[in-house]
């Protein structure tokens, strides 16, 4: 019951957060559109998985692509965001490595297609982690944009990462202990969404505009 509550509470404030931005797509410069896209992304993804869910439909190839939806998106989120271009540099050689290195794996093992796949779990997750962090360092001098978004995404990632890889590895093991990964997994979607929530409110509800990122 809990579980189920959280995760369509996470859905409802996911939609919420996504028609908020959505309106000021035209208005706040590149890095708000790169995230609202984002916001599309998982309404997307959110949506087409429930609904092959109640469809009796195989959904977990779109795992894949929330991953590296995701993980494409965000890194050119951070990447337009980051003002040194050494750092962009950094965002732009990490996303090709590690999109290269999954390109490979699925070359060799393509029925990783249709499993969880572990290594695309931690690198695309713990690369936006870093450049999340990277842009986090950087506020330490500078305006603190994006900061509640940023601080959401980073206790999420770090979170559904571990409990992807636990939940992944005790496949084996008791329903009572699957479903607590899960709904801890949905309890974090739901914070990330409220600090999203409260970005906007902060950030973006009163103002009519912002200048476009380099």
């Amino acid at each position: 019951m809990t579980y189920l509550f959280l995760t369509y509470f996470g859905y409802f404030l996911l939609i919420i957060n996504f028609v908020l931005y959505a309106k000021g797509f035209s208005k706040f410069g590149g890095a708000f559109k790169t995230y609202t896209s984002y916001l599309f992304l998982l309404v997307i993804v959110q949506m087409a998985m429930e609904i092959m869910t109640l469809l009796n439909i195989l959904n977990l190839y779109l795992v894949h692509c929330y991953f590296i939806g995701q993980f494409i998106l965000l890194g050119i989120f951070y990447r337009t965001l980051l003002q040194d271009s050494l750092q962009k540099k950094v965002v732009v050689i990490a996303m090709s490595i590690g999109l290269l290195v999954l390109v490979i794996q699925y070359g060799i093992e393509p029925d990783l297609f249709f499993k969880f796949n572990l290594l695309e779990i931690a690198i695309t997750s713990l690369l936006v982690v870093f450049f999340a962090l990277m842009y986090l360092y950087n506020m330490l001098t500078t305006e603190k944009k994006y900061y509640y978004i940023t601080i959401g995404l980073v206790i999420y990632l770090l979170a559904s990462t571990v409990l992807f890889l636990v939940g992944n590895l005790t496949l084996g093991l008791s329903d009572e202990l699957k479903l607590m990964t899960w709904t801890l997994n949905a309890f974090f979607v739901v914070v990330n969404q409220l600090f999203i929530l409260y970005e906007w409110k902060v950030s973006f509800r009163n103002k009519k505009e912002i200048p476009e990122e380099i």
